[in-house]
């Protein structure tokens, strides 16, 4: 069995709800609770959810840019696994070596004072990689690869000169510069128009195979998600509940808030008819939720089990899926 590149468990993000100066907080906005997956080598899994439910908090952990208050983010690194969540300050230089990032806003992630050139090069120079030629070299090169051609009249640009497309090829460039094996993609289309968001996605997956990179890919868009991604992980509320591959999900979900998600994507044909999946009232709050399954206040299929034990765990339940159900069905 080949050893996973990214395998995440029990992951935590807990934030304080403080009432005062000198009082412990008693309440906890639980961002990200008791979250697991793993992410093979070349392997680009979507996670899925509607805006809070946690999953940018969840890219951020595995990237370091936000720290986990429990829970264990495993890198493969050189055929051992490497606690990502408690990684020393001698670790950090080589982690960032391995993980990369590409955030959602094009235009607020990076520098408006700092050329292309110094924007993409920055982490060669951080790591300690070539010279000032080589390290041009390199950026050309990633430059022409992400399609701002001829390189040269891009170098010494500065952002506000780029268009929002091409600001996110460049935010490719930069995550791609140093030959990292994971990239978190942070929603990368979502700030786009639909034709460029076709164009970005069709380069993100022709580099993420030229370089055997592996996506963590967030999404709110389940098309995206099913055009970019091997298997599907569906977030709500902190929770992962239902995990597996794209088609096989798409085909056949199982879990109540998938089959809600599904029935919210516009189908192209005015003569198919898809079966609503009613689900009620509005998302609960994070706040001290209750033990029990975090969807039940919405669940049409809601049962006694439901109330009387704690928030089901992932189960599979054939052909790799796993659903966080006491009483998922098959697809109708």
């Amino acid at each position: 069995m080949t050893q996973p590149l990214v395998k995440v468990e029990g992951l935590r993000k807990l934030y304080p709800l403080h009432k005062g100066v000198f009082r412990k907080p008693t309440e906890y906005i639980h961002a990200v609770d008791d979250v697991s997956f793993e992410i093979a080598p070349g392997e680009s899994l979507g996670l899925v959810g509607e805006s809070g439910c946690g999953k940018t908090t969840t890219g951020r952990m595995l990237v370091r840019l936000t720290g986990a208050s429990d829970g264990q983010i495993l890198l493969q690194d050189d055929g051992s696994m490497i606690d990502v969540a408690h990684v020393d300050r001698d670790g950090m230089k080589r982690f960032r070596r391995r993980v990369q990032m590409i955030f959602q806003d094009p235009y607020e992630s990076m520098n408006p004072r700092r050329t292309i050139f110094d924007t993409i090069s920055e982490p060669l120079q951080v790591q300690g990689i070539g010279t000032v030629a080589e390290r041009e070299e390199r950026v050309a090169e990633l430059l022409e690869m992400v399609g701002l051609i001829p390189a040269p009249t891009f170098m010494f640009r500065f952002p506000h000169q780029l268009s929002g497309g091409q600001r996110q090829r460049v935010a490719i460039a930069r995550a791609l510069v140093i030959d990292p094996s994971f990239i978190v993609a942070d929603e990368p289309t979502s700030m786009l128009d639909v034709g460029i968001s076709i164009s970005i996605m069709e380069l993100m997956l022709n580099l993420a195979e030229e370089f055997d990179v592996s996506y963590l890919y967030i999404t709110h868009d389940l098309a995206v998600a099913r055009y970019m991604c091997d298997r599907i992980a569906v977030m709500y509320l902190g929770k992962i509940v239902e995990i597996g591959p794209t088609e096989e999900l798409l085909a056949n979900p199982r879990h109540p808030y998938t089959r809600a998600l599904l029935s919210a994507v516009p189908v192209p044909d005015p003569s198919s008819v898809r079966p609503a999946v009613e689900i009620e009232g509005g998302i609960a709050k994070a706040v001290n939720p209750p033990p029990q399954c975090r969807f039940i206040g919405r669940c049409p299929w809601v049962q006694d089990i439901c109330r009387r034990r704690g928030h089901p765990p992932l189960e599979d339940t054939g052909n790799d899926h796993l659903v966080s159900c006491y009483v998922a069905k098959e697809s109708v």
